[in-house]
């Protein structure tokens, strides 16, 4: 069987037809990378405590194995979870409608063409993508708590800048990623919206990994120089034209 949606490919080759097979891969890899990218975020926060709290200690802290075993860990979490939620969805019959109405294939979006009982279903999502959330959001605020109590008992204006500028772009990384994740699967299938579902998972999937680029290396200085000196051209160059 097929179903109507639009794979990212399908925006080049006009396909909007993704088979029932594909749909569900494609459904289990983006489980498996955002689950992963939730804890990898858990994981910088408390990079980020280490390096701030923990200075002295940071290189016995985190060491190359330790490092490699979280991240593995991450994407084991990962795994575990795009095989619950895919298999939950796709153990639900199919017999109404086959257009998705999405651009890939969501979770959410997926459940809505189901025509036998899916509260259960819905139930597991919301539980689970519960505890992958709000664990994750757990060790990242407990992470910036520590921090922020660090940082205010120093006396030293560097330190402060430091210190900001170490956990400034994670801090937007993370704000800007759970904020979608929370609207896109933290609610009952009845309250879902497809329309803001597709404006939230525009972000997620492409705004996101986007900027991801240009916030992280805005720490770098010489970025950082270079982007100063961008913006004094553009002013120059509207300066000359006004």
């Amino acid at each position: 069987s097929t179903l109507s949606s639009i794979p990212m490919s399908g925006y080049l080759i006009e396909d909007k037809v993704i088979s029932y097979n594909a749909c569900a891969a494609q459904m289990f890899f983006f489980t498996f990378l955002g689950t992963a990218e939730c804890y990898l975020l858990a994981l910088m926060a408390y990079d980020r405590y280490a390096a701030v709290c923990k200075p002295l200690h940071y290189t016995t802290m985190m060491t190359t194995s330790v490092c490699a075993r979280l991240a593995i860990g991450c994407y084991v979490i990962g795994f575990l979870n795009a095989s619950i939620q895919t298999g939950d969805t796709f153990c639900l019959s199919f017999c109404e409608s086959n257009v998705i109405h999405h651009f890939f294939c969501d979770i959410p979006a997926v459940m809505t063409l189901t025509c036998s009982g899916k509260h259960i279903s819905e139930l597991i999502l919301v539980l689970i993508s519960s505890f992958n959330v709000f664990f994750a959001l757990f060790v990242i605020l407990i992470s910036y708590l520590l921090i922020f109590i660090t940082i205010l008992k120093m006396h030293s204006a560097e330190g402060y800048q430091k210190a900001l500028s170490t956990c400034g772009s994670h801090l937007i990384a993370v704000s800007l990623f759970y904020g979608t994740v929370i609207i896109m699967y933290l609610q009952p299938g009845s309250s879902h919206s497809m329309d803001t579902d597709k404006i939230a998972s525009v972000f997620y999937t492409m705004v996101i990994p986007m900027l991801n680029p240009m916030v992280y290396s805005l720490r770098n200085k010489e970025v950082n120089s270079a982007f100063k000196k961008v913006v004094k051209k553009a002013k120059r160059s509207l300066g000359l034209l006004f």
